[in-house]
C-alpha cells in the first residue's frame, strides 16, 4: 500500500518542495512531481536550477528525452510513468493513479486555500485506509 506523507505548514510550498526534493536527489531517490498546472511546473522548474543558493537540482520534464536518466522529474499528467516509486503532489486535487507508487509526497503551504484542500485529500487518503504521516514544516 502506499505510504502518504503530508508535509504542511510551509511559508512557501515551493521552496519547501525544492528541498525536499534536494534531499531526495542527494539520497539517489527518484521523484516524479505531479504539478498539473503549468504555472506551477514552469515556477518549479525556474527553482530547481537555483536552488539551493550554490547548487543545482538535476531535473526535467517527463516528456524529455532525458527523463530516463534524471532523478527528478516534473509531469502535468500521470498518463505515461517514467517511474513508480515517488510521487510528489504539487495539484489541488488527489492525483490520479497515485496507488501504483510506493510513496505519495503532499506539499501543503500556509494559506487557506492549500490548507483546506490538503485536508480533503487527507479524509480521501484515510477513508481508503493509508496510514497518512505529517512533518510540520511551519518552524522552518
Amino acid at each position: 500500500m502506499t505510504q502518504v506523507f503530508f508535509y504542511h505548514g510551509a511559508a512557501d510550498k515551493l521552496a519547501a518542495a525544492c528541498s525536499l526534493l534536494g534531499k531526495s536527489c542527494a539520497q539517489k531517490k527518484p521523484v516524479l512531481v505531479y504539478a498539473p498546472q503549468p504555472d506551477v511546473a514552469n515556477l518549479l522548474d525556474r527553482l530547481l536550477w537555483t536552488q539551493p543558493a550554490l547548487g543545482f537540482v538535476p531535473h526535467c520534464r517527463a516528456d524529455s528525452a532525458l527523463a530516463d536518466e534524471t532523478p527528478i522529474l516534473i509531469a502535468d499528467s500521470l498518463e505515461r510513468l517514467p517511474q513508480d516509486q515517488r510521487l510528489m503532489n504539487l495539484g489541488p486535487a488527489v492525483p490520479p493513479g497515485f496507488s501504483r507508487f510506493q510513496s505519495l509526497i503532499e506539499v501543503v503551504g500556509q494559506d487557506d486555500e492549500d490548507r483546506n484542500a490538503a485536508r480533503d485529500r487527507v479524509k480521501f487518503y484515510r477513508d481508503r485506509g493509508y496510514e497518512v504521516r505529517y512533518f510540520d514544516l511551519s518552524g522552518r
